[in-house]
C-alpha cells in the first residue's frame, strides 16, 4: 500500500489505480455485451421472448450452482490469481461469438452456453474482487475506493452503452462483441501490473466434509447477524424483480415501441449517468443523514420509479423510461457503495469470502429465476402487463429493509462483527485463537 496520504486514492495509490482502470475497462466491455447479446438474439437469430429471457437468466445460474463453494475456495486462494484466470476464461468465451458469426454457425444455443460459462467465471471473479479490496487499501480508504469503483463503472456504462448502440447499428451486434474481448485483455494486464502481493493463505489439513462445514459457517454467520440477514433478503427480493423486468425491456422497446438499436443504446446511457450521480452524491448524503438512513432512502425511494416503465410509449412517452432508468441506477449504485463499504469493514478478512459468497448466492441466485419468470409472464400475459407485475416487485422488496433493524439507526455498525466459534455458543477468544482477531460491534448512533 502507498504511504503517501496526500490527494485522492487514484492519485496516491498506484495499485488501486490499476485495479480501477482494469475494472472500468471491463465494465465498458460488459455494457456493450449486455446490449449486444439480446439484440443478436432478437434481430439476427429471431429468438422469441422466452429464449431472450433465458439468455438474461444464464449468466446468473452459476451463482445458484457454485456460488457457495466458490466462497470457500476464495478464502483458501490468492484472490488476484483467481481474478486473473477468470478474465482469461471470459476473453476466450466472448471471442467465440464473433468467430461463430463470421463462420455463419452462430446459434442461440451457443449464446446460452457462453453466457452460462462466462457467468461461472464471473462468480469466481466477483467473489475474489469484493474480498480483495480490503487487502489492497487501508480501512480508512475503503469508502472512497468503493465510491470510485462504482462511479467509474457507471461512467463506463454511459460510454459503453452509447458507443455500443451505435457500434451495433453500424457493424452488427456480433462484431460489437469484439469490444468486450479487448477490454478483458486490458483488465488482465492491469491485474498483472499490481505490485501488492497477498499473504499466502495458510495450508491447513482439512478433514472430509470440511467444505460443507465452512459453507454452513458462512450461511450461519450471514443469517445469524440481523444487519447482514436483512441486506441479503432485500437483495434477493429486489434482484428477482429487477432481473424480471430487465429481461423484457429490450424486447419491449424493440417490438412494442419500435426503437432502433442506436436509440436503445442512447436510452440505456441514462442508467450510466444515474449511476455516476449516485456514486458522486452518496458520500455527501451519508455524511449528512447517516449511512443507515441514506441506505433506506437510496434503496426504498428511487428504485420505485421502475413503475414508470410500463407507461412508456413513442415520442414523449420515452420520458418514462428515462426517469425510471435514472431513478433505479442512482438508487442501486449508491446503495451498493454503502453496502460494500459496510460489509468490507464489518466482516473479518478470514471469513469475508464465505460471507460474500453466501450473500451473493441469495442476491444473484434469484436473478435467473426473475429472468425466467419475466419471460414466462411476458409470453402468457403480454409484455406490458408483465412489466406492471415485475416493476411493482421493486418497491415491495424494499419492505425487507423497512422492517429491519436498519430503520431504527442513523448509521450502520462501524466496528467488526463478533465471530463465534463453529459448533459452540461462545465467541472466539482473540488471545487464544489467532483467527479470532475481531472486535465486538460498536454502538450505533
Amino acid at each position: 500500500m502507498g504511504n503517501d496520504t496526500r490527494g485522492g486514492l487514484l492519485r496516491r495509490h498506484r495499485d488501486f489505480r490499476l485495479l480501477w482502470l482494469g475494472e472500468t475497462a471491463g465494465r465498458f466491455g460488459q455494457s456493450v455485451t449486455v446490449l449486444a447479446v439480446p439484440l443478436i438474439a432478437v434481430s439476427t437469430l429471431h429468438a422469441d421472448t422466452f429464449e431472450v429471457s433465458l439468455l438474461s437468466a444464464a449468466p446468473w445460474v452459476p451463482w445458484l450452482l457454485i456460488g457457495l463453494p466458490v466462497g470457500v475456495w476464495v478464502d483458501r486462494l490468492r484472490r488476484r490469481q483467481v481474478m486473473f484466470w477468470a478474465n482469461i476464461v471470459c476473453f476466450a468465451l466472448f471471442a467465440s461469438v464473433p468467430v461463430a458469426a463470421w463462420a455463419g454457425v452462430l446459434k442461440v444455443g451457443q449464446l446460452l452456453l457462453v453466457a452460462l460459462l462466462a457467468g461461472a467465471a464471473t462468480v469466481f471473479f466477483q467473489t475474489a474482487y469484493t474480498a480483495y479490496l480490503p487487502d489492497l487499501v487501508k480501512p480508512e480508504d475503503q469508502a472512497e475506493g468503493n465510491a470510485k469503483l462504482q462511479g467509474s463503472a457507471s461512467a463506463a456504462q454511459i460510454v459503453g452503452l452509447g458507443c455500443g448502440g451505435l457500434l451495433i447499428q453500424l457493424a452488427g451486434a456480433a462484431n460489437g462483441m469484439l469490444v468486450n474481448t479487448t477490454t478483458f485483455l486490458l483488465a488482465t494486464l492491469c491485474l498483472v501490473g499490481i505490485r501488492h502481493r497477498e499473504a499466502t493463505p495458510e495450508r491447513v489439513e482439512r478433514p472430509r466434509g470440511a467444505m460443507a462445514k465452512e459453507i454452513r459457517e458462512g450461511l450461519g454467520l450471514l443469517f445469524g447477524d440481523p444487519f447482514l440477514r436483512s441486506l441479503a433478503l432485500f437483495g434477493a427480493a429486489s434482484n428477482l424483480a429487477l432481473s424480471g423486468y430487465q429481461s423484457l425491456t429490450v424486447v419491449f422497446l424493440v417490438r412494442e415501441i419500435g426503437l432502433s438499436s442506436g436509440t436503445i443504446g442512447s436510452l440505456a446511457m441514462v442508467s450510466g449517468v444515474g449511476g455516476v450521480l449516485g456514486a458522486f452524491v452518496v458520500r455527501r448524503v451519508s455524511a449528512r443523514l447517516g449511512t443507515g438512513r441514506s441506505l433506506l432512502m437510496f434503496e426504498l425511494v428511487l428504485p420505485a420509479l421502475a413503475l414508470l416503465i410500463p407507461l412508456a410509449g413513442p415520442g414523449w412517452g420515452l420520458t418514462m423510461v428515462v426517469l425510471a432508468y435514472a431513478g433505479v441506477s442512482i438508487g442501486v449504485v449508491a446503495g451498493n457503495v454503502l453496502k460494500s463499504g459496510f460489509v468490507q469493514s464489518y466482516c473479518p478478512s478470514g471469513v469475508l469470502g464465505r460471507l460474500v459468497a453466501s450473500s451473493a448466492f441469495l442476491n444473484y441466485g434469484t436473478m435467473p429465476l426473475g429472468a425466467v419468470l419475466g419471460g414466462a409472464l411476458g409470453t402468457w400475459l403480454g409484455l406490458r402487463p408483465a412489466l406492471w407485475i415485475l416493476t411493482a416487485g421493486v418497491p415491495a422488496a424494499a419492505l425487507f429493509l423497512y422492517c429491519s433493524p436498519i430503520r431504527g439507526h442513523r448509521d450502520l455498525p462501524t466496528g467488526q462483527m463478533s465471530v463465534r466459534r463453529p459448533g459452540t455458543d461462545a465467541e472466539a477468544d482473540p488471545e487464544t485463537d489467532p483467527e479470532a482477531d475481531v472486535e465486538p460491534v460498536e454502538a450505533v448512533r
